[in-house]
């Protein structure tokens, strides 16, 4: 694992313009393993303007060419996923099966659809006595995270570069080292030079003069709603188009016709993994009450079987452990009961919070509104499905959610959910299923089609 102590700008590694540097620290042992430059203005207005001396040849490719770019990237991807995964453990603490099944092999899958919807997607139609033409929006700034730092890279920069833009992007400072193995792969893959481009820094600094900059024609962000929203207010004093995916609180519905075991086993697990560090996962887990004790006994015996340090790794920093920790005080406070887990660090070295699940949650609670982020599941019962309903939509997300039940039921009842996207009784994930939120959790969609779409603008010719 190797640091860069330059940015990638126009097709080479370029030193920085500060000679500034932010740690790079694994959140396992609390040890610093590498520094990356941090960017300042300078750096983002030389890859912004790379960007858009890139930006006429790249949009002029035929489309099977970009596509078949993209497919070198897929494979330069493929070609580093021990490397990736490796990476992702050290400065993300993500649990090595989880790294390489997840981290490395989802975005490997994602890199390789916009490679086929690049050759394939309809740029252009006739409509009536018009034509009507898809072309790239311009200079795309992606602005990832550090949950998922791959997968988020290549959701942003993939279908862009399958729309004919051209990218500049601005990792999370907690996980820079993944982007630099990105920048790496697209070398490899034989981008032109400009097509994509790499600035690390803090967000504060390179991340707002990135959405600032002048020429910048979209803004894509992944991360918090409240700095989702000051991205969105900046981009709307320029007219400037976003791509917003924030933050969630989903409901994990169980009908009274589902397998309880089954959807509770799965319901913890689903925010078990990643440490609870994902926006989608299902933290309210909303029971029938006659069946609600039997649910809890459930919970109480899943959550047991992940241990720190085993099947759940740190969480990414001290900020972020602290935070957690005080949502479980929080809660504990406002008089939820606690089944497992609870504020104490269950580990002496690391960023770790104990897996803990809440009963006797009540819906107006801190733990039952707001994004706690962390392995922390919070149970509540309801009376009847139009209750359900009302506490499921009744947080200011909506980006993602569970149903379990009879089939037809579990339709039904997720058709009406606020939310972008609901899995029926532990349905798959699907990379060619658009993926985004209602309400505050963001603006527009990733992956697949409608993901091509967002880096899209239409000119219609008339005959």
């Amino acid at each position: 694992m190797k640091a860069h102590d330059a940015m990638y700008i126009g097709g080479e590694w370029r030193p920085a313009s500060s000679t500034d540097t932010i740690p790079v620290v694994n959140p396992a042992d609390e040890q610093v393993i590498a520094h990356v430059p941090a960017g300042t203005a300078e750096d983002v207005d030389a890859a912004v303007r790379a960007a858009r001396a890139a930006l006429p040849g790249w949009a002029a490719t035929p489309p099977a060419e970009r596509g078949a770019r993209i497919a070198a990237l897929r494979d330069a991807l493929a070609a580093r996923a021990e490397e990736i995964a490796a990476t992702v453990t050290a400065e993300l603490g993500a649990p090595p099966q989880l790294a390489a099944a997840v981290h490395a092999g989802l975005p490997i899958a994602v890199a390789g659809s916009y490679a086929e919807l690049a050759a394939t997607h309809p740029f252009e139609e006739e409509v009536g006595n018009s034509t009507v033409y898809a072309e790239p929006v311009g200079v795309v700034a992606a602005i990832t995270p550090w949950n998922y730092p791959l997968h988020q890279i290549v959701a942003k920069v993939a279908p862009a570069l399958a729309a004919g833009c051209t990218t500049v992007l601005k990792p999370a400072e907690d996980t820079p080292l993944t982007a630099q193995l990105f920048a790496e792969a697209v070398h490899e893959a034989g981008l032109p030079a400009g097509v994509f481009n790499l600035v690390t820094g803090l967000g504060p600094v390179a991340g707002q003069a990135l959405a600032e900059h002048p020429d910048v024609d979209l803004v894509s962000f992944t991360g918090s709603t409240a700095v989702g929203k000051r991205i969105g207010a900046l981009a709307g004093g320029a007219v400037k188009r976003v791509a917003l995916e924030l933050g969630g609180k989903s409901a994990n519905v169980i009908l009274p016709s589902a397998d309880l075991a089954k959807a509770v086993a799965v319901g913890i697990a689903n925010v078990m993994s990643n440490s609870g560090q994902t926006c989608s996962a299902w933290t309210r887990m909303l029971i029938p009450a006659d069946r609600y004790e039997e649910a809890v006994a459930l919970a109480a015996e899943a959550v047991a079987k992940y241990v720190p340090g085993e099947r759940v790794g740190p969480l990414v920093n001290a900020k972020q452990q602290q935070r957690v920790r005080g949502y479980i005080e929080k809660g504990i406070e406002e008089g939820a009961r606690l089944v497992a887990g609870g504020p104490e660090a269950p580990r002496e070295t690391g960023y770790y919070v104990s897996p803990t699940v809440f009963a006797d949650v009540t819906p107006e609670m801190t733990i039952a509104q707001e994004e706690i982020f962390g392995p922390v599941v919070s149970l509540l019962r309801y009376e009847d499905e139009d209750e359900a309903l009302a506490i499921a939509n009744g947080t200011v997300y909506g980006l993602a959610g569970a149903v379990w039940g009879e089939p037809g039921a579990a339709v039904a009842f997720a058709r009406r959910m606020d939310t972008g996207q609901v899995d029926i009784n532990g349905g798959r994930f699907n990379p060619l299923a658009p993926f985004g939120g209602y309400k505050q959790s963001g603006v527009g969609r990733e992956l697949g089609a409608h993901g091509l779409a967002e880096y899209l603008q239409t000119k219609s010719l008339q005959f």
